[in-house]
This record gives C-alpha cells, sequence and structure tokens, in this order.
C-alpha cells in the first residue's frame, strides 16, 4: 500500500507538471506559434504519433510532460524572431498570453479543487493543528518566565493574525532576531482572562533544529483510546472508559501529551493538609533524604518511621519532603537542600500547579495524594509510592465533529465548579467520585517506559533502536556533549508512562475557496520574500523528494486530503513560475514587456547570457534542497 500511495504522489506532480505545459500547448496553437512536439511524460519515448503536425512523445517516465515551441533559439543563422510561425517571432502580447498559459491553468486548477472541497464539507483535521491554545512552554524559556502557560490563548503572532501551529513553524524558520507575541492568559479555576504582549528575543531550539520564543506545541485533546493498550499497563487500573478525556493530572488542567508526560515525571506529590481551620490542596517536591539538609535527630526519627512502616531500602533512597515534620504530621520547619539549584528547580516545578501553595510551619498533612495518613510513618510509607491522579470528562452522547471555528470554544466545555468540587475533596473522609460529567479515577501508579508490558515485536525493535542509539552516542567525541547525551539517554528510557493511547480530537475545516487561495497565497509570499530577503533558510524548502512525501502521506490520509495538497502545490508552481527569472514563465514575460518599449527584439545571444547563469544558479539550489530534503528522510 505504501508503494502505491507513492506511485500516486509521483502521478499527482506529474499531472500538475502536465497541465502546466498543456496550458502552453493551446495557447501556443490558439495565437499561430508552430508546436514541434508535446512530451507526455520524460525520458526515451515508447511510442509516438503525429497529429496536426504536432510530433506527440509518450515517454517511459509517465510523470509530467514537455512542450517544445519552434523559435525558442537559434535555427541556423536566423535569430529566433526571424522565425516567423515561432515563439519569438509573434508579437510580445501573444507570448505574453503563451508564457502565462501555464501558469493560469495551475492557478485556475488549484481553485476549482479548493471549490470542489468547499462544497464536499471540507476536511477532517485534529483539533491541535487550529487551535490558538498553546499546549507547552518550554519551562527554562523567557515566555515561561512571563507567566505564559499551557492553555493559554495566542491571537497574533510575529504581526500576523494567529490561526494556527502552521503560522508557529512559518515563524520559527524565520531568522528574525525577536519575535512579538500577543494573547491572553486563561485562569482555569476561575475563568479570568489576562492579555499579554511580548516582544522576545529567539533561541535555537536543537531538538528541532528550529528557532522559538518558547512555544513548543499547540494544544490537543487527550481522548482515551482502548485499542493497542497492553495488557497490564497501568492505565487499566484507573477504571478509564474509552471515549474518556483525560483533563486534569496532579494539580494541572492538561493541554497536550507532552505536559502529561511532565506531569508524570515531574518528582512531586500531590498533598492535602489543613492550616488552622481551611483544607487546602498544594504540590511539594518529592526528593530522596540525600538531597537535603537533615540533623542528625531529624534522621533518627525518620529511621524510626521506617522501621514503623517496615520499608526496605536505605534511609538516604527514601523519598521525602524538604520540610520537618512531628509525628502527626504537623509541619515544624522547611528543610535546605544540599544544592541550591536543586532547590529552586524543585520548587519551580510546584509552582506549575495552580494549587500551590508552600506549606507553613503549623501546617499538617492530612493526605498524601489521596491516601489519608495520621501519622508520619504513614506519610512516609505513602512517600515511597509515586503515583498519579487523574479527572476524565465522561460524556455518553456521541460528539458531532464541530467546526474549526468552534473548536477552541467547546475545548474548555466542562464546568470549572464541577472541577472545583472534585478537587476539594481529594483526600478527605468524603470523597466524591463525580461531578457534573467529570469523575475522578483511581490512582495510578505509572511504570517506566523499558518496564512496559510491550509485545515481543514492539520490544525487539525497542532494543534495536536503543543498541542504534548508544553507539551513536558512543562516537561522539567532545566529553560534555557526550556526557550530556547519555543522561538524557538513561532519562528517556525511564520516563514513567501509563500505557495510554490517547488521541485528538478532529475537527471540520471547511474555509471558504477564497480563504484558502488568500492563505496559500500569503504562505507563499512569506517563504519568497524570507528566502530573498534572507530571513529563512533554504534548508527549510522541501524539493521533489520532500514535496513527493507531503503528498503520499497526504494520499494516506485520503482523497480530500492529497487533493488539497495537489491544490496547494499547483497554485505554488503557478505563482513561482511567474517570478522575474529568465529560467521561468516570469521571465518570458519580462522580456516580452521590455521589447514593447524598446520596440528591438532581444538577441539570442543576449538571452542566453541571462539564462545561462541562472540555469546554474536554479541547478545548485535545486541540489542543495534534494539534499536536505533526504537528510529529514534519514532523520538527520
Amino acid at each position: 500500500m505504501n508503494l502505491v500511495y507513492i506511485l500516486l504522489a509521483i502521478a499527482g506532480l506529474g499531472l500538475l507538471v502536465f497541465i502546466h505545459e498543456l496550458g502552453h500547448y493551446f495557447a501556443a496553437r490558439w495565437v499561430g506559434m508552430r508546436v514541434e512536439a508535446f512530451g507526455i511524460g520524460f525520458g526515451k519515448p515508447i511510442y509516438t504519433w503525429l497529429h496536426k503536425g504536432v510530433k506527440w512523445n509518450l515517454c517511459m517516465l509517465p510523470f509530467g510532460g514537455y512542450v517544445k515551441i519552434a523559435g525558442m533559439q537559434k535555427e541556423g543563422v536566423l535569430e529566433p524572431s526571424e522565425i516567423p510561425d515561432g515563439f519569438f517571432g509573434k508579437s510580445p502580447a501573444k507570448r505574453i498570453f503563451v508564457a502565462l498559459a501555464g501558469p493560469l491553468v495551475n492557478i485556475i486548477f488549484a481553485m476549482l479543487v479548493f471549490c470542489a472541497l468547499w462544497l464536499a464539507g471540507g476536511r477532517t483535521k485534529t483539533f491541535s493543528e487550529y487551535t490558538h491554545r498553546i499546549g507547552w512552554v518550554e519551562p527554562n524559556s523567557t515566555l515561561y518566565a512571563n507567566g505564559v502557560r499551557p492553555g493559554d490563548f495566542i491571537q497574533k503572532y510575529d504581526g500576523h493574525p494567529y490561526n494556527g501551529i502552521k503560522d508557529l513553524l512559518i515563524a520559527s524558520a524565520m531568522e528574525n532576531p525577536t519575535t512579538r507575541i500577543e494573547g491572553y492568559k486563561i485562569d482555569y479555576e476561575t475563568g479570568s482572562h489576562s492579555h499579554f504582549d511580548y516582544t522576545l528575543k529567539n533561541s535555537e531550539d536543537p531538538s528541532r533544529d528550529l528557532r522559538t520564543i518558547g512555544v513548543a506545541e499547540p494544544a490537543s485533546y487527550l481522548i482515551y483510546n482502548e485499542r493497542g493498550v497492553p495488557d497490564g499497563a497501568p492505565i487499566l487500573s484507573s477504571g478509564i472508559k474509552a471515549g474518556d478525556r483525560i483533563v486534569w493530572a496532579d494539580g494541572e488542567v492538561l493541554f497536550s501529551i507532552r505536559q502529561l508526560s511532565s506531569v508524570l515525571n515531574d518528582s512531586t506529590v500531590f498533598i492535602t493538609a489543613r492550616r488552622g481551620n481551611e483544607v487546602f490542596h498544594t504540590k511539594v517536591p518529592r526528593v530522596h533524604l540525600d538531597e537535603l539538609k537533615i540533623s542528625s535527630y531529624e534522621k533518627a526519627e525518620i529511621d524510626d518511621w521506617q522501621h514503623e512502616a517496615n520499608i526496605k531500602a536505605k534511609l538516604a533512597d527514601l523519598w521525602f519532603v524538604p520540610y520537618s515534620l512531628s509525628p502527626t504530621c504537623g509541619i515544624e520547619s522547611r528543610l535546605a537542600f544540599i544544592d541550591d539549584l536543586d532547590q529552586k528547580k524543585a520548587f519551580q516545578t510546584c509552582d506549575r500547579c495552580s494549587y500551590f501553595n508552600p506549606l507553613q510551619e503549623g501546617d499538617v498533612i492530612l493526605a498524601v495524594n489521596s491516601h489519608p495518613v495520621q501519622n508520619s510513618y504513614e506519610f512516609l510509607q505513602w512517600m515511597q509510592v509515586r503515583e498519579t491522579l487523574l479527572i476524565v470528562e465522561r460524556d455518553p452522547a456521541p460528539a458531532q465533529i464541530p467546526q474549526w471555528t468552534d473548536a477552541d470554544r467547546q475545548f474548555d466545555d466542562f464546568k470549572p465548579s464541577d472541577l472545583r468540587a472534585l478537587v476539594s475533596r481529594i483526600g478527605t473522609d468524603e470523597p466524591l467520585t463525580a461531578s457534573g460529567n467529570l469523575y475522578f479515577l483511581n490512582p495510578i501508579v505509572p511504570l517506566p517506559y523499558r518496564e512496559m508490558p510491550l509485545s515481543e515485536e514492539i520490544k525487539t525493535n525497542f532494543a534495536r533502536e536503543l543498541d542504534k542509539q548508544r553507539k551513536e552516542i558512543e562516537a561522539i567525541k567532545d566529553t560534555q556533549q557526550k556526557e550530556t547525551a547519555l543522561k538524557q539517554f538513561e532519562s528517556q528510557q525511564n520516563r514513567l508512562v501509563l500505557g495510554a493511547a490517547l488521541q485528538d480530537r478532529n475537527v471540520i475545516y471547511n474555509p471558504t475557496p477564497m480563504q484558502q487561495f488568500s492563505d496559500v497565497l500569503s504562505d507563499t509570499w512569506r517563504t519568497l520574500t524570507g528566502l530573498f530577503s534572507g530571513n529563512l533558510s533554504p534548508k527549510y524548502v522541501s524539493g521533489p523528494v520532500g514535496i513527493v512525501r507531503v503528498v503520499h502521506y497526504s494520499w494516506s490520509l485520503g482523497l480530500s486530503e492529497a487533493s488539497y495538497w495537489m491544490a496547494v502545490i499547483s497554485l505554488s508552481l503557478g505563482l513561482i513560475n511567474l517570478l522575474p527569472l529568465p529560467v521561468l514563465d516570469g521571465g518570458h514575460i519580462v522580456f516580452s514587456v521590455v521589447e514593447m518599449f524598446t520596440r528591438k527584439p532581444i538577441k539570442a545571444k543576449t538571452m542566453e547570457r541571462l539564462v545561462i547563469p541562472f540555469v546554474g544558479l536554479l541547478i545548485v539550489f535545486f541540489i542543495y534542497i534534494t539534499y536536505q530534503d533526504i537528510s529529514r528522510f534519514f532523520g538527520k
């Protein structure tokens, strides 16, 4: 099936070239130019026939085509303009008509496809492609330091109205030193909004070879799909049902899989505590005892608790919180970290939680995660278990696929009051399991990825990939880079997972044909101006290999998606061919316009001197972008 999609992709691109040349052919015949040959495909002809004086060639590679018009170059001693039925033998106006015909056919084809897609009801896309909500902000970015978080809303990005992740990727590929981002922050507890407007320096994102200000992912739904979940996966013990949407985990409303992964792997614990007569919830760093400065007396006390809880582990390896506790879980004082940087990182992670409220002297811990505790050895016992708390949205009625314009509004359709009701009862004597269409699941103990119960095939592939990555790391010569790579490698293998298959929600994307036309026109213009101004590196531009990959992937998604990308490429092909470069149709138009004013035909020698350097540049550019396409294909 994969081969079929590749052949369809190549055939589709060939069709766009073919209709382009067909436009030139009919226009040339219309104005009386002599067409010598028309090729269907490229390469050596396998069948040839004559029709109305034109030699038609069916070639070995049936992708694309070409048209050969008389008088495109010198014939003996005659200049091209001296050949009466040749291209340059006709008036400048007729030559402009013929040169325009090819691009116009591509542009009209694109518009017809856009109209067909609109009449057919549009395309099914994922919510994340067109949402204005942020799914993940890099914690070490300036944007994060300014208080922008997952779930916040982007209105403008780099001065342009923000329409989705595509705009984010375009801005990331530009070499601009700064980016302006406008939008508003959202408090999902109260529903309040506050406007923000920042101009920030772009920095390199080595993981994706792009420049960024910290917006790493768009928001997405996290809808549970029971298919493909292996037996023994942690998520199965939670009571989750197919179609449930995970909306909350360990104190955070969720907006992306990356955020969920971060929550699972943050070393924190969700605490229920009492301050005076008020019961509240907070997140607290969960650290090993050997990371804290504790007195010998405190060590002896914890050793006693360990004995009472019957915990088999070294004292230094026990998980604890950076607070000194009384035997009845009262907060006596805050403990310092041995490393100040570790302390800063630990509390910065907790600060992301909207419930974060640092514990104070006199507070009493009532529960660890959702487990009530009455004394410190019970507290110590539950601290050794890394659990995750989840709240899901469960709607028994099948959801109708929304229009992309309504999807953002529907994203937070659950009531904040229901979420507050569930969270407020965590760890109390009267826990609540449901409120409205929100449900509190059983606590889950996530597993390291390497311990997941996977099939033998996946385990084999996983082991092969691990071996490949180890060899790549061992080949790194720089000691510091090698050490960093090893730490990242170990971290990836030990990352905690739920074993859940989560999917985004679909939306109907169906803008008007003119809006689709305008969007592609705008993207093409931004790309071209970026290339010519130097703000966009050519390495981000796709050549034939990259375009075939895009069309191949779109065929795998269905006819409507493939048709859309065919229209996009056709429109881009038409627009690019209108550029005033000697090797393109736009160059012929410029030559004709110049002749209109000078009333003198341009000599063949002059045209050659203008065309040959651009042919050389085009070949170099083609080789470069093909190399970049192949590099991306092999994952460089």
